[in-house]
């Protein structure tokens, strides 16, 4: 129970499908706004007639979410923290729980689906129903066992129908802003890397000859694929297309160098099989917000992949997870460590 509405809905579905339910907050980081989350969701828990606890979670999260984070960026990465803390840390303070509770199911608010393929026995996610809403991508690493116990009411909902019924149930919730997608940090990401020593050192902006265009700030504050907020003027606009963490340089390059035929991807973790066995046809999503596109999996070793990809597109930045699918179905998904240009 986030304290959000849709978590409050999915205990309201649950408890209308005769599930016995226990509300459940984690805390993750103890600050003004978590205090708040918690009131909220006591609040609904109470409308609800169910009990509800607190489980700090504090020293979980800084070490399974916040410390690889700022990590991460001073090894020039740009990291999905939301997409490793379902699987390393939510899902698991959960589990812990549900042991001490003796509860056999744990549901969360996510917007998408489990199902367990018929050919072979084995859990995968899939896609909402509302492709809007769609949170299939955040969850492409859980493991079959965390999988096995998931329920996830609101995969058939969409956002408008979750604020109507919580209304209807009278639910403080029901108009409850969405919450940010880095929970642990307020303002600019920027400012908390400095506060983690992990802001880096200034050094030169470069384009992929080498030749000297600028000085940047410290790599961690660019994303590759950035356009905006580089500082350097020319006939068109430059983009971030690659950190040298070694030699501290941003290197930089037009339109048609930030473009990408295929990415590396390392930590596979499959769902719909237990490994990759030749190349075969998929779609992959290089970040949270974009569109899948088509692409060939190609296994490079244990829990290795290349994705080559149909037709080049827009650089993503390493760090960031590739999920790739097979219709509505996560197959898996891992860490991107390498792009290579169209």
């Amino acid at each position: 129970m986030s304290g959000g509405v849709d978590s409050a809905v999915s205990a309201a579905l649950l408890l209308r499908a005769g599930f016995q339910v226990v509300g459940v907050t984690c805390r993750f980081h103890d600050d003004a706004g978590a205090r708040a989350a918690e009131a909220d969701a006591a609040r609904v828990c109470e409308a609800l007639g169910v009990a509800h606890l607190v489980h700090d979670a504090t020293a979980l999260f800084e070490r399974c979410v916040v410390e690889p984070f700022a990590e991460a960026y001073a090894r020039g990465l740009t990291p999905s923290p939301c997409v490793g803390c379902n699987a390393c840390c939510k899902l698991p303070a959960l589990a812990s729980v549900a042991a001490e509770l003796g509860c056999d199911r744990i549901a969360t608010g996510h917007y998408a689906r489990v199902a367990q393929l018929s050919a072979n026995g084995r859990f995968v996610v899939k896609a909402a129903l509302d492709a809007r809403k769609d949170q299939s991508y955040m969850l492409a690493l859980l493991s079959q066992e965390q999988l096995a116990r998931l329920v996830l009411p609101l995969g058939g909902m969409t956002k408008a129908e979750v604020r109507v019924m919580a209304a209807d149930l009278g639910l403080s919730v029901a108009e409850k802003p969405e919450s940010q997608d880095v929970c642990f940090i307020e303002g600019d990401y920027r400012d908390f890397l400095r506060e983690r020593g992990a802001a880096g050192e200034p050094g030169d902006v470069v384009d992929r000859t080498g030749r000297v265009l600028g000085r940047h700030e410290g790599l961690p504050g660019y994303t590759v694929g950035q356009r905006k907020g580089i500082g350097i003027a020319a006939a068109e606009p430059y983009y971030v297309v690659e950190k040298r963490v070694a030699a501290n340089e941003l290197v930089v390059g037009f339109a048609n160098e930030a473009r990408i035929g295929a990415v590396r991807v390392s930590g596979m973790n499959w769902q719909a099989f237990e490994a990759l066995d030749g190349p075969r046809e998929a779609m992959v999503k290089l970040r949270y917000r974009s569109r899948p596109v088509a692409c060939i999996m190609e296994p490079e070793g244990d829990r290795r992949v290349r994705v080559a990809l149909r037709a080049a597109q827009p650089t993503t930045a390493p760090g960031q997870c590739a999920v790739l699918y097979e219709g509505d179905t996560v197959l898996g998904g891992g860490m991107i460590e390498e792009v290579e240009q169209a």
